[in-house]
């Protein structure tokens, strides 16, 4: 079996805030490795650190210590600027809370992101509306404006502005944690369809129904691996992969 090519690694990696004057630590000494292609999920009890993580992961947070490699290039030593560009041209996010511009149609916030990487507005529109009927958003839907649709379509709608500029990973913040079984559903499939595609995704989630759809589950616990679990891809309906990750979680006091 081929060794996994990797795409993010931390050494030593820690963070740290400061709280009425106390140093309070989130993540500790971690060391990890992201490999490219796979469908990472972080899992963890509430505090654990798993936001920090994934923010820390994707350049939008820097760390107090240690360092962070995207594919062997050292992203701790940019500057605000350089780790700006950095995250336009390889990562996209997805949030619990969707932050799309209310005053935009759901079009132009799309547009708007691939824009700022330079992209032309004729091709950026051309390619939204194919990401936007990947995603089962009708063409009529992409005039509207965030507050005209339901939260799953919003969400959906929110893939697509992450993914317009065709990340390398994609980062998701208990993507689902604001939606109706539908719609979790509905980001599940895309976020899976993407990584069967080639992409990286790393989600954050409480869910194990969202945790079923990673490859590598990783739990954290006071701001360190307390163990993680290699089910292999994700198929609908295999029960056994489903009652191991449920046995792992369990064992780790789920």
């Amino acid at each position: 079996m081929d060794e996994k090519e990797v795409i993010i690694k931390t050494e030593k990696l820690s963070k740290s805030f400061s709280v009425g004057g106390k140093q309070q630590h989130i993540i500790k000494n971690l060391d990890l490795e992201i490999y490219k292609g796979d469908f990472t999920v972080i899992m963890g009890s509430s505090g654990a650190g798993k936001s920090t993580l994934l923010y820390t992961l994707s350049g939008m947070d820097k760390p107090s210590l240690g360092k962070i490699t995207y594919c062997g290039k050292d992203i701790t030593k940019m500057n605000d600027d350089c780790l700006a560009v950095f995250r336009r041209k390889h990562c996209g996010f997805v949030f619990q809370q969707i932050h799309l511009v209310d005053s935009m149609s759901i079009m132009d916030n799309a547009v708007s992101t691939g824009m700022l990487t330079g992209q032309k507005q004729k091709a950026l529109k051309e390619k939204a509306l194919a990401m936007f009927e990947r995603v089962g958003i009708s063409e009529e839907l992409t005039t509207k404006f965030p507050a005209q649709l339901s939260g799953g379509e919003a969400q959906r709608c929110a893939m697509v502005r992450a993914l317009i500029n065709d990340p390398d990973i994609v980062f998701a913040d208990e993507p689902t944690g604001a939606l109706n079984s539908a719609g979790v559903r509905a980001v599940l499939d895309v976020l899976t369809d993407i990584n069967n595609s080639g992409q990286s995704v790393v989600m954050v989630t409480h869910d194990i129904k969202c945790a079923r759809r990673g490859n590598r589950i990783i739990y954290l616990q006071d701001g360190g691996i307390m163990g993680e679990c290699s089910p292999g891809k994700y198929v609908s309906g295999n029960k056994e992969r489903s009652e191991r990750i449920r046995g792992f979680l369990e064992g780790m006091g789920w």
